[in-house]
């Protein structure tokens, strides 16, 4: 199967209601006002779905999730992981729907369809507050994290078009129309 043919997911997981737990949806968020994708490529809220998300997920050839991951470091430190990081990474996490996320990870191994994934994700500074803003130093990440998305679909070979006003009615707490 040629990348061009592989069903490519950006997931966002996250919870909106606590503060820089809804990072992840953010950027799906904004990657669905100002871009445009091939039909291969889904750009998907999975908000705290965690073990639900099997159904998706199993759809994928190749997934990129975008999400807060707690690493013991600074408030906004940006971070990349693959294969066996994944992990030990997540379990740092202190997030009940990132643990969810990595079972569902692993019963797919179960059905041997596990998609080659990615996440990106940033330090949050605040997981706990129930609001719904981003704390300015996790605000900050949203372009550059987006960025780490488009160059992830570059390594892939995917061509996508960034920049553009698409008629997205969509807000964060709601679902959106496109």
């Amino acid at each position: 199967m040629t990348v061009d043919r592989e069903h490519i997911m950006i997931l966002g997981i996250g919870n909106l209601l606590f503060t820089d737990e809804g990072f992840g949806i953010r950027v799906i968020s904004r990657l669905l006002e100002t871009c445009e994708f091939p039909e291969n490529v889904s750009v998907e809220d999975g908000g705290v779905l965690g073990v639900n998300l099997m159904g998706i997920m199993a759809d994928a050839d190749r997934l990129i999730v975008i999400d807060a991951i707690r690493n013991r470091g600074n408030p906004g430190d940006i971070y990349r992981l693959e294969g066996s990081a994944i992990p030990e990474r997540i379990r740092a996490k202190n997030s009940l729907h990132q643990v969810d996320f990595l079972e569902a990870l692993t019963l797919m191994q179960a059905l041997e369809k596990v998609p080659e994934t990615v996440i990106l994700g940033v330090e949050p500074q605040d997981i706990e507050t129930l609001g719904t803003e981003l704390t300015p130093a996790v605000e900050r990440c949203i372009a550059p994290v987006m960025e780490m998305v488009f160059a992830e679909l570059d390594r892939l070979g995917v061509s996508y078009r960034k920049g553009v006003q698409r008629n997205v009615s969509c807000d964060p707490l709601k679902n959106c129309e496109h």
